[in-house]
């Protein structure tokens, strides 16, 4: 069985399983502890970053990789294309797409540890953390307020940095067409909508909003900015069309 070791909130872990989900192929979405996940990434992969596949005696550290790795192992629904000039321009628009969720990764921390809804998907749906939810919460909200909250300065820097990147993206985007590159789903498509999914809270994902959650004034701000942009009105569409979840993100 492949067992995909992941962050049920993680965008890069969203693109790990939706990488599996496109292949049809069966897995676990197993959950590890933050923090203490890095010692088992160092022991099985030598890194210590989320998503991890196992498959059979196979470990693969994240998604990029991930991707390569099925590509090469079940080819059929190539996700880096069949020629060597398509494989160039999905491969570019990835590293992008990565960078951008770097920048993400950050905002969304800063964001997080202020919202219940947040706290309770990053305890998981069983095991110690939830068990012990009294006492875990409140020490996840500590480290995360400490160590993520950011002042006016660099938040605004960050905004920046984020509105530029996707109009980077934006202009990649080929407003006649369906895709990122070609005529069919790619690691393009998948990379850009897993990681700007967080900031567009699509129905059905990790970041769907409970009705009684409220966003940050800044974040309301930069989701609109991105479905301003035809690059957020194909992310929207993208995953209505294209998203068919085979395993539940909440994971186990």
């Amino acid at each position: 069985m492949r067992i995909l070791y992941q962050f049920p909130l993680s965008h890069f872990c969203e693109k790990a399983r939706w990488l599996l989900d496109y292949k049809e192929l069966d897995y676990v979405a197993q959950n590890l502890t933050p923090g203490w996940h890095q010692a088992f990434a160092r022991l099985k992969t030598g890194q210590p970053n989320l998503p991890i596949l196992k498959d059979q005696q196979h470990w693969i550290a994240n998604s990029t990789p991930i991707a390569e790795y099925l590509d090469l192992h079940y080819p059929e629904y190539l996700l880096l294309g069949a020629s060597t000039s398509v494989r160039s321009q999905i491969l570019a628009i990835d590293t992008q797409c990565n960078a951008l969720g770097v920048l993400i990764h950050q905002w969304l921390l800063s964001e997080a540890w202020q919202q219940d809804q947040a706290m309770d998907i990053a305890l998981g749906e069983t095991g110690y953390l939830r068990k012990f939810s009294r006492y875990s919460k409140p020490l996840f909200k500590t480290i995360l307020s400490k160590g993520f909250d950011l002042n006016i300065e660099r938040k605004q820097q960050l905004k920046e940095q984020i509105q530029n990147a996707v109009l980077q993206l934006n202009d990649h985007y080929p407003t006649a067409a369906s895709f990122m590159v070609g005529q069919r789903l790619s690691l393009a498509d998948i990379a850009v909508c897993s990681m700007l999914a967080p900031l567009l809270n699509i129905d059905a994902t990790p970041w769907e909003l409970e009705e009684s959650t409220t966003l940050d004034p800044e974040t309301q701000l930069l989701q609109q900015f991105i479905l301003d942009l035809p690059l957020g009105q194909y992310v929207i569409q993208t995953y209505v069309h294209h998203r068919h979840a085979r395993v539940d993100w909440r994971g186990v």
